[in-house]
């Protein structure tokens, strides 16, 4: 698995933001923390600490553009950028999404990650090739969500495959470059908010498996990570069905944000 000695995860204070922070934490590693709870994600700073990595926290919105843009350009060199943060409408709704969150989902969802990988990209154009013959890498935390219109989280799903696609859109054009750009779909992930879920929820994983998963396809270079990739594929036939259909087979919304 690639070494990565500078890494930048946004919504870093659970989840899979923290699983990968805790995963990558090392000796000689400095991790670029962020999160929206100064207590959560101070308490993620030390445990990296206590693994021997440099920790600098960041409470930050995803969605202020001037903030994301400083925050990232003062970084430094960086091998690895995850763009994590992420909402849904969440705590297992059965009624759907309501209306005064769009706004919110689809901000943080989009606005937020551009505003996160862009800026990346930016920095990294301006550095060296590393020995991996990258100048950087950027991972996008998308969902399976983003393969099939969810009846009940229209606003969650369309911004997952908005950030899907653009990803995946921009990743040939990136790697000519020297940037690495990938696209993470998980399916449901044990997370705070998942854990809120009162319906069932198929192939749920552990953060720190679905970290792993998530390292080694960012090290092989995999343009798309999606797992477990039995949900994948089921989602994928599921966005190819009548939206009529499908929303007679998917009447409760799925309500959980991996990140």
């Amino acid at each position: 698995m690639a070494h990565y000695r500078s890494v930048l995860i946004t919504g870093a204070s659970s989840g899979i933001g923290e699983a990968l922070a805790h995963a990558l934490a090392a000796a000689g590693v400095t991790l670029h923390l962020s999160g929206r709870d100064a207590a959560r994600l101070h308490r993620v700073a030390e445990a990296c600490r206590q693994r021997g990595a440099t920790v600098a926290e960041q409470i930050i919105d995803v969605r202020d553009t001037a903030a994301m843009e400083a925050w990232i350009g003062g970084a430094g060199r960086l091998d690895l950028v995850v763009a994590n943060a992420g909402i849904a409408a969440g705590s297992g709704r059965t009624d759907g999404e309501r209306l005064a969150s769009t706004r919110d989902i689809l901000g943080t969802n989009i606005d937020g990650t551009l505003n996160t990988v862009l800026p990346a990209m930016e920095a990294m154009r301006t550095q060296p090739l590393g020995a991996d013959g990258y100048r950087g890498r950027i991972a996008v935390i998308a969902s399976i969500a983003a393969f099939v219109a969810i009846p009940g989280s229209p606003a969650y799903c369309a911004s997952k495959a908005a950030i899907d696609t653009w990803t995946v859109a921009s990743a040939r054009a990136a790697r000519t470059a020297g940037i690495g750009l990938t696209s993470v779909c998980p399916g449901y992930i044990r997370t705070p908010m998942t854990d809120r879920n009162r319906f069932p929820m198929p192939g749920l994983m552990e953060a720190d498996k679905a970290a792993g998963i998530i390292l080694r396809g960012i090290a092989a270079g995999k343009i798309r990570i999606a797992f477990p990739w039995w949900m994948a594929a089921l989602a994928r036939i599921g966005g190819l069905m009548p939206p009529r259909i499908l929303g007679k087979l998917l009447p409760t919304p799925p309500g959980g944000d991996p990140t």
